[in-house]
């Protein structure tokens, strides 16, 4: 089977890069910009908030090995996806959370993931999700610059800043 990819947007790229590249059935990731209205932007372009774009993750999957739901579920609680603009020490629009899908399935499976992770959420006394859900198709990847591809990898006690709600994503499968 072809492979499958989508982008995730958890804050600072180098952790959850990391994360994904370390999850089994996953084939490629890189780290990028995507979401914002400049062409070709760089880091520190983007990390002064005025291009709009967020710090993102190709994530290149084989649906074999590792559904889309699965890195759902990895995506929503490596992160917390209630603050806007912010995880952890890191502020800003270019940490805040997204999900951009390349097919209307994958669209459909990110929004139930989310309502069943809000559900979790709620009963758990946490805020509202402020995860933006997009369509791939209608925004641009910008590759980031080289030293921040597996950034983790060549600097292994480097900076990993991710916040976390510690709330598990719920056992119940997501129906299709």
């Amino acid at each position: 089977m072809k492979s499958m990819h989508a982008y995730f947007a958890t804050g600072c790229f180098w952790g959850a890069q990391r994360r994904f590249w370390n999850t089994p059935g996953v084939t490629h990731t890189s780290v990028g910009y995507m979401g914002g209205m400049t062409n070709n932007p760089t880091y520190d372009q983007v990390c002064t908030g005025a291009t709009g774009h967020a710090e993102v993750v190709l994530v290149e999957f084989n649906p074999e090995e590792i559904s889309f739901e699965e890195l759902l579920k990895e995506f929503w609680t490596m992160h917390d996806p209630t603050t806007v603009d912010r995880q952890g020490n890191d502020i800003g629009s270019q940490y805040r959370s997204a999900i951009f899908v390349t097919s209307p399935e994958q669209f459909e499976i990110a929004i139930q993931s989310r309502d069943q992770y809000q559900s979790a959420l709620t009963s758990a006394g946490i805020g509202l999700i402020v995860t933006e859900i997009n369509a791939a198709d209608s925004h641009t990847y910008y590759l980031a610059e080289e030293y921040h591809q597996r950034y983790l990898e060549k600097n292994p006690n480097g900076y990993d800043c991710h916040s976390t709600t510690g709330i598990p994503y719920p056992a119940k499968a997501i129906s299709k």
